[in-house]
């Protein structure tokens, strides 16, 4: 093992990125270590679809669309299935710490690998500081006197230590508040279930079965349209099923997590999601007032009368933001990593210490974060709220690079070794061109609902531009350098 600290090998489109499989313990070629143990995989892809949104935001999802809402999700969770599909296909084949960022740089060329790499870490960054923010409120409440800004620094401070020490403890901690998470939803659903039909003992519900689905304003209340609004409303919730892909590269047997990982990704938007979303339909009437004031799952443990159901709650969102913000920092550093590795990023954000851990893109990741804590305290409705706007729109940017990557990948990897083709996107090229084209209907539609939506398009596309321009321009450089200096070996 090095004692001292590895610079990855950097480079563009070096057409492989990463696609060793390591043994436990081992260093890579990228200088990363494998510390993540399969069933850490195999949670963190269970528990990355299920985020704090899920949980916070469902209630005015379902105010604003009704029982119909559960097409929003079923067509939302489609989407993400399909990109699923196709980052998986690419990741199985060449495992990378930069998944998609890395596989755009070798499909359509370096400014593209770099865009949405920024892009992808600036998203997650922001995150990390609407999650530190809303962990901090939560234990504020059950100790006031620790102040809110204080709670914040040492939930960051925890997790970033956590990160720092080796992947294995970030693994870890993700292993066990992706358990609490699936472990919450799962009884959810099953004590929901059972209160619904009526066989639940000491239910305070009167289990009127799928009665509510339709007994207030039929299925459709606010119209069919109202599908589309719930469309934008809840696609956000469904951002970080991409994760397991980036931590394929760091665990003992890529191939399989990434496989495994896709394949199972159907049954858990179908349980965590729509399941949750329709026991909640189906234990209250969608109108009812409590869904928004108390939250839609607080309400619905309310009416089964589960006591102390708002303080379970807190718990359990407590548990989605920690994990979130544990899952944001990981992920924002590995794409710090890579980006550094492929030249794109300063070099010190791909260099690795002893154990495998790139110290300097996960502290660079999260200075940005308290940075942006800061401004969410200091000037919440106006710095914050930029770089929360010009970041709301990137989920969708991510997707849709996936699927033109996807369309090109193909054919580099059947090219190269078609025998790393062991995952296959459904349909192809039909369903990635129709999925693509999903993803720009959405863009296009929340351009024309207006309001915080068409705001979040607007600016999300200006930094997007300008990391374009600066990717573009940093490409023209790097390539006047290498033809000046062929010029000056011919002379």
């Amino acid at each position: 093992m090095n004692t001292q600290p590895t610079l990855a090998k950097e480079g563009g489109n070096t057409g492989n990125t990463g696609d060793s499989q390591l043994s436990p313990g081992t260093h890579g070629s990228d200088g990363l270590k494998a510390g993540l143990k399969n069933r850490h995989l195999s949670m963190i892809a269970i528990g990355g679809v299920i985020g704090a949104g899920l949980f916070v935001g469902s209630g005015s999802g379902i105010a604003a669309a009704g029982p119909a809402i559960l097409l929003s999700y079923a067509l939302v969770g489609a989407m993400v299935v399909f990109v699923m599909r196709m980052l998986g296909e690419m990741a199985a084949a060449r495992p990378s710490s930069g998944s998609f960022s890395a596989y755009a740089d070798q499909a359509l060329g370096r400014w593209a690998g770099f865009t949405i790499g920024w892009l992808y870490w600036f998203f997650w960054v922001v995150v990390l500081a609407v999650e530190a923010t809303a962990g901090a409120k939560i234990l504020e409440s059950w100790i006031p006197a620790v102040p809110q800004w204080g709670w914040a620094l040492i939930v960051m401070v925890v997790l970033t230590a956590t990160n720092l020490a080796s992947v294995s403890s970030y693994g870890e901690f993700e292993f066990w508040f992706a358990g609490i998470k699936v472990v919450a939803i799962a009884a959810f659903v099953v004590v929901g279930l059972l209160a619904v039909f009526g066989v639940l003992p000491g239910s305070d519900n009167p289990g009127a079965g799928f009665a509510h689905l339709t007994d207030a304003g039929g299925f459709f209340p606010m119209g069919a349209g109202a599908i589309l609004t719930g469309v934008l409303m809840v696609v956000f919730s469904f951002m970080g099923s991409e994760i397991v892909t980036l931590a394929a590269g760091e665990s003992e047997d890529p191939q399989r997590a990434v496989t495994k990982a896709t394949n199972s990704v159907i049954w858990r938007i179908g349980v965590f999601y729509l399941g949750s979303i329709f026991v909640v339909l189906t234990l209250l009437p969608w109108n009812d007032k409590s869904i928004v004031d108390k939250g839609s799952y607080v309400a619905a443990l309310d009416s089964i009368g589960i006591p102390h159901a708002g303080q379970v709650m807190n718990v359990i969102v407590l548990t989605a933001v920690l994990s979130c913000l544990n899952s944001g920092l990981y992920t924002a550093s590995r794409m710090a990593f890579s980006l550094g590795r492929r030249g794109d990023a300063p070099k010190a954000f791909a260099r690795t210490n002893q154990r495998g851990v790139p110290v300097a893109a996960i502290l660079a990741s999260v200075a940005f974060g308290f940075v942006a804590v800061f401004f969410n305290y200091k000037w919440p409705d106006t710095v914050f709220a930029f770089l929360l706007n010009s970041s709301g729109a990137v989920a969708l940017f991510v997707w849709l690079v996936i699927c033109l990557t996807q369309l090109k990948m193909r054919g580099i990897i059947q090219r190269e070794s078609p025998e790393k083709l062991i995952v296959k996107m459904w349909l192809f090229p039909y369903l990635t061109w129709a999925t693509a084209a999903m993803i720009v209907f959405v863009l296009g539609y929340m351009v024309y609902d207006g309001g915080s939506n068409r705001e979040q398009v607007v600016l999300s596309l200006l930094v997007a531009a300008l990391v374009l321009a600066i990717g573009l321009v940093k490409d023209r450089l790097v390539k006047a350098k290498g033809e000046q200096a062929e010029l000056t070996d011919t002379v």
